[in-house]
């Protein structure tokens, strides 16, 4: 038994996924780009737009450093509210200026010193609302998991029930913080998988990098940009990278049609 085909040893489901991402990579091959444009494409990409929104607030989540992990997840909270991104920037770090980088830190400064944090911060728009969802998350993070988020990721069976777990810390976390969060956690926890973000997708239909239909947000959409970045791989940057990358070229430039202004506009089909 202990010589037995490798084949036989595979996970229940594991043949059907290697069929069908080979079959996406016969259409990359078949009707994509070329491999010599996407590693152009890609290049001028994250040479020309800021990559991972974790590295722009001064965090390394690939460093085992929990605190960056909380602050990280703090972020995409803040980020999940239709809300500019320099606010949010601005807010986080009044957050972090004022101490707040912890589950139990935010809980004990109170429902009256999170508004204050969040007004210093410029988030007035959703100042009330964004206090009271901050102290029931993080008193279910405390009470469910310790206030530990490597616990919360541990104790899921696979990438839906991860899912799953965190939208349950609270009704303020929907699918779109989900997202946000996990997807700079691709290349760091195993079951964090989340779909791609719409403007990612729009993003990459506007420069010819694969073809989907509109609407479509299917989880086989990240393996095509995985596939797409296997083959032209820049240096020093991570997948999250040109994933992050592609959700600000769509939400700054793709979803408002600023052709003339956006820094891919040669690439753009």
């Amino acid at each position: 038994m202990l010589h037995a085909g490798t084949a036989s040893l595979r996970p229940r489901g594991t043949h059907r996924h290697a069929k069908t991402l080979g079959k996406k990579r016969s259409a990359v091959a078949g009707s994509g780009p070329t491999a010599a444009r996407c590693r152009v494409v890609i290049s001028a990409l994250l040479s020309r737009v800021p990559g991972r929104f974790s590295s722009e607030l001064g965090l390394n989540l690939f460093a085992p450093r929990r605190r960056d992990l909380f602050l990280w997840f703090l972020a995409a909270v803040l980020y999940g509210a239709r809300i500019s991104g320099a606010i949010v920037a601005r807010t986080h770090a009044e957050f972090v200026r004022r101490g707040l980088t912890s589950p139990q830190t935010i809980v004990k400064t109170g429902w009256d010193g999170l508004v204050r944090a969040l007004d210093a911060g410029g988030y007035t728009r959703y100042d009330f609302k964004t206090a009271t969802k901050l102290l029931e998350v993080m008193n279910h993070l405390l009470d469910q998991y310790g206030g530990d988020l490597k616990r919360l990721h541990d104790a899921a069976a696979d990438a839906r029930d991860l899912e799953t777990r965190l939208k349950s810390l609270g009704k303020g976390i929907g699918d779109v913080t989900v997202q946000i969060f996990l997807r700079e956690l691709r290349d760091i926890w195993p079951k964090a998988q989340p779909t791609l973000s719409p403007l990612s997708i729009l993003a990459a239909r506007d420069l010819a990098l694969f073809s989907t239909q509109r609407g479509e947000r299917g989880r086989g959409t990240v393996d095509l940009l995985r596939i797409l970045w296997r083959r032209s791989a820049v240096e020093g940057m991570r997948f999250s990278d040109s994933e992050s990358a592609l959700v600000r070229l769509g939400r700054d430039y793709c979803r408002r049609q600023r052709m003339r202004t956006c820094p891919l506009r040669e690439f753009c089909a």
